[in-house]
């Protein structure tokens, strides 16, 4: 296709975002096209990892879905422009590195005002650990907008996931925390300065114990949460308990293997889109390239 390939001749490296827009192609069209012309490198940053999807047999799948990792996560640049390309891919492993970076330096801001704003500080922090997860963890967080779930708001990019694990704390104080944290979630999403979508759920780690079985999907999915999820604050005793308890449990193996059966299946898929005719059912091809449900629930 001259015109892409004259494009970025004439432009340098572009994400896939910066493609679609400057040539008002459709995403996938776009993303074709660049993966079957031999004189452009993709360069695909970041990392690839688990998400699990009830939609999904088997659970399973990558994220970034293909979509999004063509978007917001390759640079396209003609192969004369190698050193470009990889310059611009380096920038971007940078900037999602340091968004990543600031979004869990809010994220301790909040949980530092709640020691702060504490009536027992040493019994809050000793008894509660706050766990941050999402794509944050991964160093892979963005600014893309898009619309909070429960009411329609445009929000800055990545939530943020906060896991409050308790062990000993009375109902009162975690439905103090619970109060706080839904205040907290309110207030970000409502200050035009921040919009930023706040997603948490407090629970005792006898709830923990319960979902460490892994046998059904919404246990799955708390599993890996903990699983991949940071220290924040509070009590780093629980924390380290919790993930003991995972190991105990088999759990990262468990999804090692998940994530290598949704390896495999990214490059079925790939091999797949490639590959088909122009009249192939479009449906299927959408399943394949991007997912109904990108948010993922934490319990």
């Amino acid at each position: 296709m001259e015109s892409l390939v004259s494009l970025l001749k004439n432009t340098g490296p572009l994400t896939g975002k910066e493609i679609v827009s400057k040539t008002g192609m459709e995403v996938f069209e776009a993303w074709k096209k660049c993966a079957e012309l031999d004189c452009l490198d993709n360069i695909i940053v970041g990392k690839r990892y688990l998400r699990l999807d009830a939609k999904v047999e088997g659970y399973a799948r990558l994220s970034p879905s293909i979509m999004r990792e063509f978007l917001n996560y390759t640079v396209i640049g003609h192969r004369f422009d190698y050193s470009k390309t990889v310059e611009k891919a380096e920038f971007l492993v940078q900037e999602s590195i340091a968004i990543s970076e600031n979004k869990i330096n809010l994220a301790k801001d909040i949980v530092k005002r709640l020691f702060q704003n504490g009536s027992d500080f040493k019994t809050i922090s000793s008894r509660i650990c706050f766990i941050i997860a999402g794509d944050v963890v991964f160093g892979m967080a963005h600014r893309e907008p898009r619309p909070e779930v429960s009411t329609g708001e445009l929000v800055r990019g990545s939530d943020l996931d906060i896991i409050a694990v308790s062990e000993g704390l009375t109902e009162d104080l975690k439905t103090n925390i619970d109060s706080y944290l839904y205040r907290e979630k309110y207030n970000l999403l409502m200050n035009p300065a921040l919009k930023e979508e706040l997603d948490y759920i407090v629970k005792d780690i006898s709830a923990v114990v319960e979902q460490l079985k892994f046998d059904d999907f919404k246990k799955m999915v708390a599993a890996k949460i903990l699983n991949e999820g940071l220290y924040l604050a509070g009590s780093n005793l629980i924390f380290n308990k919790i993930k003991a308890m995972l190991v105990q449990n088999r759990i990262p193996a468990k999804l090692s293997d998940l994530e290598n059966k949704a390896a495999l299946d990214r490059l079925e898929a790939e091999k797949t889109m490639l590959s088909v005719a122009d009249e192939k059912d479009y449906e299927e091809l959408m399943a394949l390239f991007y997912t109904t449900e990108e948010k993922e629930e934490i319990f």
